[in-house]
């Protein structure tokens, strides 16, 4: 306890807890921390989330190759290490059963259970596990046990393993010695290096300090849209977990409340929002439950605060429990205690037939927490994880009992129940699909049991060229066909853009390769109406070349979008009297209708896009009060920009008048399709002031101060650079007189780098 005076002299007690003590009486803050720059100004837009793990939070730099240290491990020796210490126990933290198979299935599910279709962030991929908040969220309690308990091997590789990669493969391995056939095994996962500030995991305010339960806990979320048993009830976006520091549902039922049918409709909607199908759910599930045990011996308000809030002498462990020895019987996770199967720690069908076997009736764990138990006293029973010779009851959850209850699930259940085979391959290829969904291409995959032979759909495939790729002869003629197709500059640069605005960096999907531009659904997105007459005259510049070529190198529907993207560039940078050589990378393929899931892809369509002024014609419903910039500014960190790149992107689209269908807001020239800094100069000039065309403020006019007369209009996508104090600093650097050349370079420099944000062929 440290004693200080406050300003009334009045004595204060303090706990050791992080806070600076010194601070005097400070108010606006969460939980009681002093106010943020966010408390301070709550519409400011957060530019400095494009800063978020930089190089300097990197220990291993950037020269560090990863993918070349991986591969100099010896995979079958690492294997055996992970397998013989499933196979142990420790005293600090005994094993179920005597083997941790189960507990590190769980470590798995979790870090890859956090991804989510809608944007792709969330998964295993940076092993964000490791950092707040997840580490803390309660569906995430001793997940901290287990990642400890494997730090030896970790340490014991170093970093030529990841702890993204080392998570997953353990729980490979612990399936493996359980009698589990996995499907395969990619490593390739980029460790972070300090908590995510940027993701949005919800909208609700919570302290963990208060909670004195799971159900208080859950009851307080704000996420849910419409009312509760309406048709439009549904989950806001892009969330995917049902309820805050969840990483799918509340086993309970929602909100505790024991209704298999109400957990059923969470669960799809939540495993859909995880790109799950009914069948790929179910067996999750059923797969899932078949190992290991639940814990629930222990109150949770009786247990103590996750790693964030924990002592300074816990050393980064959180939830100890004052019970007994604080684990193995005493232990306590999300409050539900027993086993699923009579046989917790083999692969077999037994968790489905006891399902369906036995009615189950709703009962209470020790912990207080809602349950199920067979109704027939002959049902098998379970061995205690840790006491000989006791034998429990079987146990199932609100979340198992929906599979019984809700139809379309209980015909999948009987399915499985009557073709064990069928279960065993559903679970093996979901369980691959859970771990590996936000790794991105195959290319990025690495070790000895990669599966690179099947066409997954969720990978989004792409065949083998089968041909030679085209070189600088070939380059400069198609340069010429292109342009001599009559395209003009401005629409060459959209289309190619457009491309490449389907990436996103949080799971590796979109971009140009592929050409999934002239595919459904891209080809019939709205905003995307203004590519259909490029695509076209490029498909015919496509089948001229390549009907020419023979058996020489041959291009691709995708090198070509790229390829006129440059030639338009240089087009216009000369037309600006700035001439520069745009680089292109040969080597792009294309893929076929046949290898396009249309309905993941859908998720890729954009509700807003300030790079082509594009706003859905839904939006104000869809955006549910996020602001266009706000939107605009997630898509800049979805294509793995800087402010200083976001802002010169822009300017030189806004040039280019590369908006969609043609619009005319931000185009702040008269030299359309001349790569000027017109936008910056127009943007930062006090010449003009900007006037709300809407009561909304969502489009404006441009007038001269000293002649009212109107020259140019503008949407907030627009003005954000000369009002944001931190873009608009970036603005004036290429508005200045010696702005011009410095500005052709920077964007013909982050052209390139969103035309190669998905060449995972060529980089690492």
């Amino acid at each position: 306890m440290l004693e200080i005076k406050d300003d009334k002299t009045n004595t204060q007690s303090h706990e050791m807890t992080g806070a600076c003590p010194f601070g005097g009486d400070r108010i606006g803050g969460a939980m009681g921390a002093p106010p943020s720059l966010s408390d301070w100004y709550p519409n400011r837009l957060k530019v400095e989330l494009l800063h978020q793990s930089g190089p300097q939070a990197d220990p291993l730099g950037e020269d560090f190759d990863y993918a070349a240290e991986f591969n100099k491990i010896d995979f079958a020796a690492l294997k055996r290490d992970i397998k013989g210490f499933l196979n142990s126990t420790v005293a600090w933290w005994p094993s179920d059963y005597g083997n941790y198979g189960p507990q590190m299935i769980r470590m798995a599910w979790h870090a890859a259970g956090t991804y989510r279709i809608a944007d792709g962030r969330g998964g295993a991929g940076e092993a964000r596990q490791r950092f707040a908040p997840i580490e803390s969220w309660w569906d995430n309690g001793n997940t901290d046990k287990s990642r400890r308990l494997i730090w030896p091997i970790k340490q014991k590789y170093g970093n030529a393993l990841s702890w993204g990669d080392l998570m997953i493969l353990t729980g490979n391995c612990a399936l493996e010695i359980m009698g589990f056939p996995t499907y395969g095994f990619g490593g390739g996962r980029r460790d972070a290096w300090e908590a995510d500030t940027s993701t949005y995991w919800g909208p609700e305010v919570w302290n963990p300090k208060d909670v004195s339960s799971f159900d208080s806990m859950v009851t307080r979320d704000k996420r849910w849209r419409g009312q509760n048993g309406d048709a439009d009830y549904d989950l806001e976006n892009p969330l995917a977990a049902t309820h805050q520091a969840l990483i799918y549902v509340n086993p309970e039922g929602p909100y505790a409340n024991g209704d298999p049918m109400g957990s059923a409709r969470d669960i799809r909607i939540s495993f859909t929002r995880m790109a799950m199908n009914d069948e790929e759910t179910v067996a999750l599930i059923a797969g899932g439950h078949a190992f290991g045990k639940s814990h629930g011996m222990v109150a949770a308000g009786e247990v103590g605060p996750p790693p964030e809030l924990a002592p300074i002498e816990a050393m980064g462990l959180g939830w100890q429990n004052p019970e007994g020895a604080g684990f193995a019987e005493y232990a306590m996770t999300n409050g539900i205690e027993g086993s699923w199967t009579p046989n917790p720690t083999q692969w077999d069908n037994s968790y489905l037939e006891n399902l369906f076997r036995f009615e189950w009736t709703q009962t209470r764990s020790p912990a207080g927490a809602l349950q199920w138990t067979p109704t027939d006293p002959g049902a098998p029973k379970t061995p205690d994880a840790h006491i000989p010779g006791q034998m429990n009851p079987l146990m199932m959850m609100t979340s198992d009992i929906a599979l019984k209850t809700d139809p379309a699930y209980r015909a999948v259940c009987e399915k499985f129940l009557g073709d064990f085979d069928a279960l065993t391959q559903a679970f093996s290829k979901a369980w691959y699909k859970l771990t590996h969904r936000d790794m991105g291409p195959r290319e990025r995959y690495l070790g000895p049991e990669k599966r690179l032979e099947d066409d997954l759909l969720w990978q989004d495939p792409i065949p083998p060229g089968g041909h030679d790729v085209i070189g600088e002869p070939e380059i400069a003629a198609l340069k010429s066909s292109i342009l001599a197709t009559g395209l003009s500059a401005s629409d060459l640069a959209f289309t190619a853009f457009s491309a490449a605005a389907t990436y996103r960096n949080s799971d590796k999907r979109g971009g140009p390769n592929g050409a999934r531009l002239a595919l459904a659904p891209q080809k019939d997105w709205a905003v995307n109406r203004r590519t259909l007459p490029v695509i076209a005259a490029l498909q015919g510049v496509f089948e001229d070349f390549n009907g020419r070529q023979g058996g020489g190198p041959k291009v691709s529907l995708a090198d070509l979008i790229v390829l006129g993207g440059c030639a338009a560039l240089e087009k216009a940078a000369s037309d600006a009297g700035a001439p520069i050589s745009v680089p292109f990378t040969p080597g792009r393929r294309d893929t076929t209708q046949a290898l396009t899931d249309i309905e993941m892809t859908d998720w890729l369509k954009p509700v807003a896009d300030g790079f082509r002024n594009y706003l859905d014609e839904r939006f104000m419903d869809i955006a549910q009060g996020v602001a266009p910039e706000e939107m605009f500014l997630d898509k800049a960190q979805l294509l793995a920009l800087s402010a200083p790149e976001w802002v010169s992107l822009v300017g030189g689209l806004r040039a280019m008048g590369a908006n969609y269908d043609g619009l005319a807001h931000g185009i702040f020239t008269d030299r359309v399709g001349a790569l000027t800094n017109d936008f910056f100069t127009v943007l930062t000039s006090m010449d003009y002031e900007w006037r709300k065309d809407d009561e909304a403020g969502m489009t404006f006019t441009l007038a001269d101060r000293a002649t009212g007369e109107a020259r140019f209009k503008a949407t907030r996508s627009d003005l954000i650079f000369g009002s944001n104090s931190q873009l608009r600093a970036v603005a004036e650097v290429y508005a200045s007189r010696d702005g011009h050349a410095r500005f052709v370079k920077d964007f013909v420099k982050v052209w390139n780098k969103i035309m190669m944000l998905d060449r995972f062929d060529v980089r690492t």
